[in-house]
């Protein structure tokens, strides 16, 4: 469960990091899709394992 809320946590990131334009963040925008694209595959591949293992 804590693995869904990290991968949920690192996408909201990515996508906050895309739409935001706060100059601090300028240096950190282009790691945006990094983000969004962990955030993606640690959601799929946590629901992919709960599903094999049979605990949904």
């Amino acid at each position: 469960m804590f693995q869904l809320v990290l991968g949920l946590l690192i996408l909201i990131f990515g996508i906050f990091l895309k739409v935001t334009k706060d100059p601090g963040f300028e240096k950190s925008k282009k790691f945006s899709w990094m983000f969004i694209a962990i955030g993606i595959l640690s959601i799929i591949g946590k629901l992919v394992i709960i599903y094999q293992t049979g605990t949904i």
